[in-house]
């Protein structure tokens, strides 16, 4: 029951999220690139919920990461409006909101696939369960800067540098992964023992 209630607060925060997201963006294409991948791994969640149930943490992950992906979704990264204001205030040389974005985009990936790693898989050395998972999130961030450029080629040609957000800085997309892989590695750090208290209680209670 748990679980089904974590499932069930990750759905209605994600449709609130895509519902708000959806009045009046700056671009619908945009907000329909941004927003995805995010909604398909969601639904993907949900179909197989009967079948596998993750951690809450997880849910918990995946539904802070979607609202950030609304917003960036709903306003760009480059033109959040509290990123922008504190670009103002702190005299910031550039909104800083995909760095945000790029942080969760390796957080989440990293917390699932160490969560099916450790549970479906034969890999027991730790260690060796969290190098994989940091390695996964990593190659989706590389992923995902290689789909944007597509989607640039493809439908904003004369765009690119605006539509990417690079904001003057020609090192983005290098700074943007590594802002993955600090996600990925804080993720592990900061929410493993929480992770595997919750594993360990899941099979429990399965076993039951």
């Amino acid at each position: 029951m748990r679980n089904l209630s974590a499932i069930s607060w990750l759905l209605i925060v994600c449709i609130a999220a895509t519902i708000w997201s959806a009045i009046q963006p700056a671009d619908y294409a945009t907000w329909f690139f941004e927003l995805f991948i995010g909604a398909g791994g969601v639904g993907l969640l949900v179909w197989t919920h009967a079948r596998f149930q993750f951690s809450p943490v997880v849910y918990l992950v995946v539904g802070v990461h979607y609202i950030i992906l609304a917003c960036g979704a709903k306003y760009t990264y480059a033109e959040m409006p509290v990123f922008e204001w504190l670009k103002d205030v702190l005299h910031l040389s550039r909104n800083h909101f995909d760095r945000v974005g790029h942080f969760a985009q390796g957080l989440t990936p990293a917390i699932v696939v160490r969560e099916l790693l450790t549970r479906q898989t034969p890999v027991e050395n730790s260690w060796v369960r969290n190098a994989l998972a940091v390695s996964a999130a990593l190659a989706f961030s590389a992923l995902y800067e290689i789909l944007e450029w597509l989607w640039v080629i493809l439908f904003y040609p004369g765009m690119g540098p605006e539509w990417l957000g690079m904001q003057g800085d020609p090192w983005d997309a290098q700074a943007d992964m590594l802002m993955a892989l600090l996600g990925a590695t804080a993720g592990i750090l900061l929410l493993a023992r929480i992770q595997d208290a919750q594993i360990r209680k899941l099979t429990s209670d399965s076993a039951d």
